[in-house]
């Protein structure tokens, strides 16, 4: 097993960990005026942004598209693209997030206009992490939970690559979780004080939930939730949706489609799943896609779908 070689630039990153990605609020319960939604990010192989709105209508739409920033990547036929956190800012939002450009992670800053799809000149700012990060790699993003005072009380990065799950805590200090080699991607579901929750899909066409204490010594809990047909999806993207429940996109590359589901509170075979339908209007034809959502520094906002 190759270890990524991060070590050394790690401790210097703490910081970027801990503020960059925050659980998101853009998720609303459903009621007679409004329902739910998700935020999805697309990186074009040129290093263009799109950002489409999917709600949770009949049939699932995209509600609204900001297209750009132009530019704004590294042009790539492939990379790795974490969640993308948004602020209000002094005309349009701030943002950040981590991203790779050829095999080095980076975490980055920028602003927009106030039409949210221009850059704001100057603005972007971007620190190298560390290299080794490649195209093995089949999931990676990062997770944060506030406390009620709105306080961070816990940041992690994850990453599946060689059926082994990787964490980054406090001080860049990396656990590996191995035995995953059936998993074909994940997303988070949940944050808590003492455990994250993914869904993730098999090759095979099942669907897992693995919750992973966030103690040094976790041993993950593993439960089956669903037996087959998702084993087209190469990418998971989840959202909170009410007080207990979770927006779920599956995404298929080969098609380039996506289709939303809507998820009950995480609890094994018990789970309920309500397929909503192909999402229409969608644009799925970048490099990589990932969860844009509001920074609000609440921790009301936590994921919460176990």
């Amino acid at each position: 097993m190759k270890r990524i070689p991060i070590a050394a630039a790690l401790s210097a990153a703490t910081a970027l960990l801990a503020a960059a990605l925050v659980p998101p609020a853009s998720a609303t319960p459903q009621s007679s005026a409004t329902v739910c939604s998700l935020r999805v990010g697309t990186v074009s192989a040129g290093g263009d942004l799109k950002v489409q709105n999917i709600a949770a209508t009949s049939p699932p739409s995209v509600t609204s598209t900001w297209n750009g920033p132009k530019g704004l990547y590294q042009p790539e036929d492939w990379r790795l693209f974490g969640s993308v956190a948004t602020e209000v800012g002094v005309a349009g939002q701030d943002r950040h997030g981590y991203v790779t450009n050829d095999t080095s992670l980076y975490s980055y800053s920028y602003r927009t206009d106030g039409s949210y799809q221009v850059l704001d000149p100057g603005s972007y700012k971007q620190t190298k992490i560390g290299g080794g990060w490649t195209r093995g790699m089949t999931y990676f993003d990062s997770s944060s939970y506030y406390n009620t005072g709105g306080t961070v009380h816990r940041s992690n990065v994850y990453a599946l690559w060689d059926g082994v799950i990787w964490r980054w805590s406090a001080g860049w200090k990396v656990t590996l979780f191995r035995g995953f080699d059936a998993v074909k991607t994940m997303t988070l579901i949940s944050a808590t004080p003492t455990y994250e929750t993914f869904l993730a899909n098999l090759k095979g066409g099942s669907l897992y939930m693995i919750r992973i204490p966030v103690a040094s010594n976790a041993v993950p809990v593993v439960k089956p939730v669903r037996t087959r047909t998702w084993q087209g999806f190469e990418t998971l993207i989840a959202e909170r949706c009410g007080s207990q429940s979770t927006l779920l996109l599956g995404i298929d590359k080969d098609t380039n489609s996506g289709y939303l589901y809507a998820v009950s509170h995480a609890n094994g075979t018990a789970t309920v799943i309500k397929g909503l339908g192909k999402v229409t209007g969608a644009d799925f034809t970048g490099v990589a896609q990932a969860r844009v959502f509001n920074n609000d520094l609440d921790s009301s906002a936590n994921l919460n779908g176990d």
